[in-house]
Parts: structure tokens; C-alpha cells; sequence
């Protein structure tokens, strides 16, 4: 993520980037890691509490890409649906391949039954995870667009700036960020090239290696904008 660290950085801001459990490359991938994802936004709670009791750390601005992007505004009143989820873990919905962990749904079938157990964990996925703390959000080929309610995108009430690529096939714009664009007030954005993939924005030497650093750019723009 240095294309969207770098730039923060150089406009001034302390920047914290995490590693999320079960979803990084030290500790290895577990299938809650990619599954359970309305615990992500605990996490950045968890460390903006941290951090401010070491000292002031004024107003905060969360930037995400793919399941980022979904945590970045769950931070901000969104709620995944749970009668989604269910569908999604019953095989009523399916679940588009996750091509970090392909599989991640059996994994996690193996780890927890398909009976009341498991519905009690997804009802406390619809909690509100938000925190007051946050000022912007900014997202970059958002995930879980599907997943999330409309009424809960209709109540957040900071500026949300939008980036996708035309041709990403993992976080499709009409499934996975329209959502967040058409029914988000506050929300704004543009796609970053019609031939941009998802892949284009993580992978070490993608196709199109400038258009991640320009949208690294604008998001510093942004911030810059929304928490002077």
C-alpha cells in the first residue's frame, strides 16, 4: 500500500496502516479473516484508541482498498446485512472467488456449522461499528457493496470519495461500488481508467503501475480538502 501511504504522508499526515487479523501476509490468511468482515472496523477503533492515549491525534480520515474500502465506511455508520450473510454462507448467494484465498467459504464451513451458532454470529454483524472520530473515508475498488443495507448507507454523514477501475472483475462497479456512490449523500468519485483492474492496484508490477500513484495522489487531495 506505499502508493497510498506515500502520498499521505508527503501532504503531512501521520499515517497508521494495519494488519488485520486472519487477512495479512505475517500471520497468514484464516477464513474469518476475509469472511467476518464487520470485525475490521473494531480493529481500527482498537488502534485509534491506542493511539490517542499517547497523545492528541486530531481529526481522522480512513482510506481502504477492496475490503478496505467496505471498513473505511462501516467506520462510518454502514452495516453489512445479515440475512445476506446467511445466504451468502448457505449457498443461497453465492460468493465470488476470493483470489487470495480461493476456497475461503469451505475453509470456514469447516470451522463453524451451519446451524443456530453461526446465525447468532452473523446477527452481530449488523451492529453499528461506527466511530464519531472519523471525518472522511475515501475508497479505492470498495468491496461489499452487495452485502451492505441501504438504509444504513443513507446515514452517513461524511464525505466519501470513490475510485474503481472499469475493468475490475473481483469488486465489479455495479455490484460492488454503486452501491456505496448512489446511496452515500455525501459521496463522490470517478472511475480511475476504463481498462484498470482490481490487480492493477496490488500487484508488484501491474499493467498499469501510474494509475495507482495518481489515485494515491487524489486521495491525499482529498483529505487534504476534507480535514484541514
Amino acid at each position: 500500500m506505499e502508493w497510498l501511504v506515500g502520498p499521505l504522508h508527503e501532504a503531512g499526515f501521520r499515517v497508521v496502516a494495519l494488519d488485520h487479523h486472519g487477512n495479512n501476509f505475517i500471520d497468514g490468511y484464516e477464513p474469518e479473516g476475509f469472511l467476518h468482515v464487520w470485525e475490521r472496523p473494531r480493529d481500527v477503533s482498537f488502534v485509534l484508541d491506542v493511539l490517542a492515549g499517547e497523545q492528541p491525534i486530531g481529526p481522522i480520515g480512513v482510506a481502504g482498498f477492496s475490503l478496505g474500502g467496505y471498513t473505511a465506511v462501516a467506520l462510518a455508520g454502514v452495516r453489512v446485512d445479515p440475512q445476506v450473510l446467511w445466504a451468502v454462507m448457505t449457498g443461497a448467494v453465492p460468493l465470488p472467488e476470493i483470489p487470495e484465498f480461493p476456497g475461503a467459504l469451505e475453509a470456514l464451513k469447516k470451522k463453524y456449522p451451519l446451524d443456530e451458532s453461526l446465525r447468532h454470529v452473523l446477527n452481530g454483524a449488523g451492529a453499528d461499528f461506527s466511530d464519531p472520530r472519523v471525518r472522511a473515508v475515501f475508497q479505492v475498488a470498495p468491496g461489499v457493496g452487495g452485502l451492505v443495507t441501504r438504509e444504513s448507507l443513507a446515514t452517513v454523514q461524511v464525505p466519501v470519495g470513490i475510485r474503481w477501475g472499469g475493468a475490475d472483475t473481483v469488486n465489479p462497479y455495479e455490484i460492488d461500488t454503486r452501491p456505496y456512490l448512489d446511496h452515500i449523500p455525501g459521496a463522490s468519485g470517478c472511475s480511475a481508467g476504463p481498462d484498470v483492474r482490481h490487480e492493477d492496484f496490488f500487484m508488484p508490477e501491474p499493467a498499469r503501475a501510474g494509475v495507482r500513484a495518481r489515485v494515491g495522489r487524489e486521495a491525499a487531495t482529498f483529505f487534504e480538502q476534507h480535514l484541514a
